[in-house]
């Protein structure tokens, strides 16, 4: 009886301690199994993360063009999952004062807005990709013009895709023009004109027009005079006699010193653009790049008129300007999604009824043509200023070499100087000739 209950007892142990250890081996499965879930997820999770791509992008401008630029990236977002873009934007000024220090750190955002005038010095200092292995793959050009996408040629790279085309005009207040005793300003008009309707403002006690950024117009200028500012290969000015620059900066020194155009001292004391006389009702017009000419009209409340450049020559001194690049940076580790980007930006039918030529009347033409219903009277009015430079300009030519930053300033610190009568212009066109092509031989 004592050996039965024994077997039993030694039976049922047995039977439990296998319990026990099926128990255990199920849990141990279900641990596994867990982990291999949550292995599982982890790995979906890298993996999802891998698929994701930041990309930062930098542009320069007004707070309208910063808010529609975000709505455009953020349906960008919306149609690309996985795809999040951070933007970076600043005022014309603090924008290059912040991009300088980045591309020295080799930190450049993806997408950066490019201005002509420093084109090249970024690409040749080699902080730019060469976009050519993009363009007709990852960006469409199909309804682009070659010459357009050339815009951003420098050597024998693309450097930066064109987002919209310009040109320079006269904006004027046909109001204020009517005021000082003229009906309009004639299409085939000159420097003499300029100058006689400039005196007709001064005896009315306005002002003709703001001044001229230097670097602009004294390029159209020489243009007209079959000169440029920059010669073909970028090593040195583009015109053999200062004389040229002496007759140009002689008649703005004497706009100020009429009273047809306001001092430096007087715009520096301008709170803003809705300071500006012409703004005000106080200027009749603004020499300026077409895209600005929308802008104008909203700051001002009125409605004004586009005029070309004054002549002779006007074909020669006149061509479309790319309004602005987006580059993408050498750095970036996204560049084929940059390029998807630009893409979107300048092909996008819903994009750019958000952009509405703000950043230059659109490269392609499906989206020039689907935004003619969409635009506003004074956009238009752009779209056909452009049409009709399109049929009266010449060749840009090359893109300005690299140190044109660093000549603009001195040209602009020069401009200054004549204003405020403080250096002849002989004196200022030797000046600016030692100092640029010092700057354009290194």
């Amino acid at each position: 009886m004592r050996k039965l209950l024994l077997l039993f007892f030694t039976l049922f142990v047995s039977l439990l301690l296998v319990a026990c250890n099926g128990n255990e081996a199920t849990n141990e499965d279900g641990n596994q199994e867990e982990a291999d879930n949550t292995n599982e997820d982890t790995s979906d999770e890298n993996e999802a993360a891998e698929g994701d791509v930041t990309l930062r992008i930098a542009w320069w401008g007004s707070q309208p063009r910063h808010d529609y630029t975000l709505e455009v990236i953020e349906m960008y977002e919306e149609q690309n999952p996985g795809v999040v873009i951070e933007p970076e934007y600043a005022s014309w000024d603090d924008y290059w004062q912040k991009l300088a220090p980045q591309a020295a750190a080799n930190e450049l955002p993806d997408i950066i807005a490019m201005d002509l005038s420093y084109l090249s010095q970024y690409a040749e200092n080699n902080q730019l990709a060469d976009l050519n292995p993009y363009i007709g793959n990852e960006i469409d050009v199909t309804n682009i013009s070659d010459d357009v996408v050339s815009g951003g040629k420098v050597n024998d790279g693309i450097y930066g895709f064109n987002l919209g085309v310009n040109a320079l005009g006269f904006h004027y207040n046909p109001d204020v023009l009517d005021e000082i005793g003229v009906g309009e300003i004639p299409e085939d008009w000159t420097w003499e004109d300029y100058q006689e309707i400039s005196q007709q403002a001064i005896d009315q006690g306005v002002y003709f027009d703001n001044g001229f950024q230097a670097d602009v117009f004294f390029n159209y200028y020489l243009r007209t005079k079959g000169k440029r500012l920059y010669d073909e290969n970028g090593n040195g000015l583009g015109y053999e006699d200062d004389q040229l620059f002496v007759e140009f900066f002689s008649m703005l020194q004497e706009q100020v010193e009429s009273g047809a155009t306001p001092t430096p001292d007087y715009l520096a004391q301008l709170a803003g653009p809705e300071d500006d006389p012409v703004v005000k009702g106080d200027g009749v017009g603004i020499f300026q790049w077409s895209n600005q000419f929308v802008g104008l009209e909203d700051i001002s409340g009125e409605k004004f008129k586009m005029a070309p450049m004054p002549g002779p020559n006007v074909t020669d001194g006149l061509f479309l300007k790319p309004s602005m690049f987006f580059s993408v940076s050498e750095n970036s580790e996204a560049k084929e999604e940059a390029a998807k980007f630009i893409d979107f930006f300048v092909n996008d039918i819903e994009a750019n009824k958000l952009i509405l030529g703000d950043r230059g009347v659109p490269v392609s033409s499906e989206v020039k043509e689907a935004l003619l219903d969409e635009v506003s009277s004074s956009q238009a009015e752009v779209f056909e200023y452009i049409a009709w430079v399109e049929e009266n300009s010449t060749p840009m030519g090359p893109a300005d070499p690299s140190g044109a930053g660093e000549i603009i300033s001195t040209l602009d610190n020069l401009a200054e100087q004549l204003s405020y009568g403080e250096i002849t212009p002989e004196d200022a066109a030797q000046h600016f000739r030692t100092q640029a092509e010092s700057i354009l031989s290194n």
